[in-house]
């Protein structure tokens, strides 16, 4: 079979990309990103969401209507499947994702692994959920991650509550084996994240033995990453266990570079977007000369990364369905990609956060914030918004 040429015009295809979109819908969008692109009113609709919530005024309705309905699932199971099955009808993978952050209790930790372990099994009977997901703080305090990062001797009450959170990691891991459904770990901040590290690297050796159930994440705008993969690549070889990677850029990156300055030291994060996509792009290339190690998930809103990776799955002659090599992007973003994508045949799934809307508050903040400081995101997002306006007559 000849396989058609991906062309860099693959993306540009909006009657596609936007295909479950009603009018209506694509209209909000359009309303939507244009407030987005404004950094002085989002800054100013954080701060008066954020004082609104804490006091608890009214506010809920008009989050849940607005920037929640474009970006999230909502606020639970049963709202997401609606979306997972629209998604699902045009070839697209959905990952749900229990989205609450924030907490500092074990009840609260508990129970975000235990809806954890219902989305595994929820997803080990619908074909449309390829993996299950959760975020190092759902079920662990910040402070015990960044202490054991930094190798600080713990309490024995820290102790007690850092082996409760490894056993949740274990509980999880065991679940993906045996529903079959594998589970990513995402990363967050550089100070809290080699403990999350190592503990990712001992499940994978534990239970990726014959396929990959276990799935690091990356952040690629982290100047060291590319070696640490480098060193997870020869561990996997020596050791004989398989890799699951999942490559983003990162999310912190205001964060990070703040704190290394307030505490003199360098920052972890490259200095440019140039460097971090240059970083992004040879760490694609580096695993995909290694598939017979693992599983890559490339998780991006980038264009240029994406159709890397897809003319490197056709230049070395793989299946583009290969169930070890998937697309990802955020549920209300680069809809051309992920539509577009999954019209080729590549695997290519939406990761779709749900949960109580002032729970979820500090996502929809982070994607607010990325769409104002990733250049070109949201002007993008507009062109094409606009573009199939037009074509639908609507302007």
């Amino acid at each position: 079979m000849v396989r058609e040429e991906l062309s860099t015009d693959i993306f540009d295809d909006t009657e596609t990309a936007f295909a479950i979109k009603s009018d209506a819908e694509l209209e909000k969008a359009y309303w939507l990103f244009s407030i987005i692109k404004s950094e002085p009113l989002v800054k100013l609709g954080t701060a008066v969401t954020n004082f609104a919530l804490k006091y608890h005024l009214p506010v809920e309705g008009l989050i849940r209507t607005t920037v929640f309905e474009h970006f999230c699932g909502g606020i639970d199971e049963l709202d997401a499947l609606r979306i997972v099955e629209k998604l699902y009808s045009k070839g697209v993978y959905s990952i749900l994702d229990y989205s609450v952050e924030g907490a500092e209790t074990d009840e609260s930790f508990d129970h975000t692994m235990h809806k954890t372990l219902d989305l595994i099994k929820l997803a080990a009977k619908r074909p449309e959920i390829p993996f299950a997901v959760f975020k190092p703080t759902g079920i662990g305090a910040f402070k015990i991650y960044e202490k054991v990062s930094a190798g600080q001797t713990l309490t024995p009450g820290e102790q007690a509550a850092w082996q409760r959170v490894k056993d949740r990691y274990d509980r999880l891991a065991r679940a993906a084996v045996k529903y079959q459904v594998p589970i990513m770990v995402d990363a967050e901040e550089s100070w809290m994240q080699k403990a999350v590290d190592d503990l990712m690297e001992e499940l994978m050796r534990e239970y990726n033995r014959d396929d990959v159930y276990v799935i690091t994440t990356l952040q690629m705008y982290r100047k060291d990453r590319y070696d640490y993969l480098q060193y997870l690549l020869d561990k996997a070889r020596t050791e004989d266990f398989m890799l699951g990677i999942k490559f983003v850029r990162g999310a912190y990156m205001e964060k990070e570079r703040e704190r290394a300055k307030e505490l003199g030291y360098p920052s972890p994060i490259c200095e440019t977007k140039e460097r971090t996509d240059w970083n992004y792009n040879r760490a694609i290339r580096l695993m995909m000369d290694h598939t017979d190690t693992g599983l890559i998930y490339n998780g991006t809103h980038n264009e240029e990364s994406t159709l890397l990776m897809a003319r490197l799955i056709d230049e070395k002659g793989l299946q583009r369905n290969d169930p070890h090599l998937w697309f990802g992007q955020l549920y209300g973003m680069s809809d051309h990609i992920t539509f577009n994508l999954a019209k080729h045949g590549f695997n290519t799934s939406k990761y779709i956060p749900f949960g109580p809307v002032k729970y979820v508050m500090p996502y929809l903040i982070r994607r607010a914030e990325e769409n104002t400081s990733v250049t070109g995101q949201t002007h993008r997002e507009l062109e094409l918004l606009e573009k199939e306006r037009k074509r639908r007559k609507l302007v």
